[in-house]
């Protein structure tokens, strides 16, 4: 019988400055420290709208570390989702500030802008497409062109991220209906 996973809990990844990573992480993208741990250099991350103890735990491994080679075996990136399309625009516009933004594109389904951080570590922040409009994209992921303009106009105000977690109350998109 094979394992049946709800969904990935967290992401950890060693890092070389696990203060210049925890700045990062709460400072660009908004996460908050859940937890330290001196005795492993470790850093855990949590998301502002997660229900999660933690989403991303960080361990400082020392700048003597080899760096991530792009393109070899391994982690490619993580992939963090945003309720609305403003939202994918507002990160663009920090991504860019913070000079971490490294592009985007139009997955069909999904809309995504890419950036990494200070280690290399390259991730993905995307807004997915309300379920009822996937059409010809439910079993196709195409790489094209973001026009986050045309997106911006078509799905302004359409939230899709589902239930988050706010304080100690979990919330659904019909909460705001």
């Amino acid at each position: 019988m094979p394992v049946s996973p709800v969904r990935l809990n967290h992401a950890v990844l060693f890092v070389a400055d696990l203060e210049q990573a925890e700045a990062f992480y709460t400072d660009v993208m908004g996460m908050e420290v859940a937890a330290r741990e001196p005795r492993a250099n470790a850093a855990f991350m949590r998301l502002p709208r997660s229900g999660n103890h933690h989403d991303l735990g960080l361990f400082g491994v020392g700048a003597g570390a080899a760096p991530k080679v792009p393109g070899s075996i391994g982690l490619y990136h993580l992939a963090w989702q945003v309720d609305t399309i403003e939202e994918l625009a507002e990160a663009r516009a920090t991504l860019q500030e913070s000079g971490a933004y490294s592009g985007e594109s139009s997955h069909g389904a999904t809309k995504s802008i890419y950036g990494a951080d200070p280690d290399g570590n390259e991730f993905e922040i995307m807004w997915m497409l309300p379920r009822d409009a996937w059409g010809e994209y439910e079993n196709s992921a195409p790489v094209d062109r973001l026009d986050l303009d045309s997106e911006l106009s078509r799905w302004s105000g359409v939230q899709t991220a589902g239930r988050m977690v706010t304080g100690d109350r979990t919330e659904s998109r019909e909460d705001y209906a």
